[in-house]
């Protein structure tokens, strides 16, 4: 990322360069998705999800998301031009990117009935990038740190002091960021098992926002060690709950059934085997002319 506009320009100069970045439209998108999840929240202490606003407010939250999260894929895709081999190669790039199955995500729950549990990782992942923007961008352009000292007897400049406000924002970030992420997983697979019970009742459209969204927390699963401890944390605590003398023994099994059924199904959906069978077929690519 860019550094924040030189403290040389006047204050409206700086302003000027900050919001003309892509970056700062990114940051618009994260505060604008803050403040919608804080209105539908409101609409849910006041048992009203369903009037206008709230429905608008859940949208557009969506909406936000979708366009934070196409702007670090266009970032990091088109603007930098890795996308330019094969259909089938781009798509194996572009789907193992955990921005582009957020981007995707946020377009499904979009399109989707109303789930708060949906919107409260976003607005997680938004309030920390909004606290580091704030940090690292806005700060420094309101409050410019004050010049480098002269230099040290080691003859190294001394460095120049940030904003007591941006110290405190990197201390809050470093020290609650693990707990917000671990957070974030608990509150991923909340979602999960809630849509295998709405699954269960053959609702409209639940079977496939399942199998779509399956797929995403699998790919979680694979790439998050915060999402992998949260499974092993809740798996290992209902093995302590069902261990116990009292527990029917047809219970117990049950349980071991299921462990069993999820442990195949991760391993029958693995494409990794069948994408370098593929790969394979395809031969070596042909290097650019």
């Amino acid at each position: 990322m860019a550094p924040p506009p030189p403290a040389t320009l006047p204050l409206l100069e700086r302003l000027k360069m900050l919001a003309q970045t892509l970056q700062f439209a990114w940051f618009i998108g994260h505060f604008t998705l803050i403040l919608a999840v804080f209105r539908y929240l409101l609409s849910c202490i006041t048992f009203s999800t369903y009037t206008t606003v709230a429905q608008g407010s859940y949208r557009f939250a969506f909406v936000a998301a979708a366009a934070t999260y196409g702007i670090v894929v266009y970032k990091g895709y088109v603007a930098r031009g890795r996308l330019g081999g094969s259909i089938p190669n781009d798509i194996i790039k572009l789907a193992g990117d955990e921005n582009v199955q957020y981007l995707g995500m946020a377009l499904v729950w979009l399109c989707s009935r109303q789930l708060l549990f949906a919107l409260l990782p976003f607005a997680i992942y938004s309030f920390f990038h909004v606290a580091t923007y704030s940090r690292t961008y806005l700060i420094p352009t309101f409050q410019p740190s004050p010049d480098a000292g002269p230099a040290s007897p080691s003859g190294r400049p001394a460095a120049a002091k940030s904003s007591p406000l941006a110290d405190q924002i990197g201390r809050f970030v470093k020290t609650y960021y693990d707990t917000s992420m671990a957070m974030v997983a608990a509150l991923e697979l909340s979602l999960l098992i809630r849509l295998i019970f709405t699954a269960l009742t053959f609702s409209s459209g639940s079977w496939l926002l399942l199998v779509v969204y399956f797929w995403f927390f699998r790919s979680r699963y694979t790439q998050s060690s915060f999402v992998q401890a949260v499974v092993a944390h809740s798996t290992a605590r209902i093995d302590a709950m069902l261990s116990h003398q009292s527990t029917p023994p047809a219970v117990r099994q049950g349980w071991e059934v299921v462990k069993n059924a999820v442990r195949r199904l991760y391993t029958v959906t693995d494409l990794k085997p069948y994408l370098a069978r593929f790969q394979q077929q395809q031969g070596p690519g042909k290097k650019p002319q």
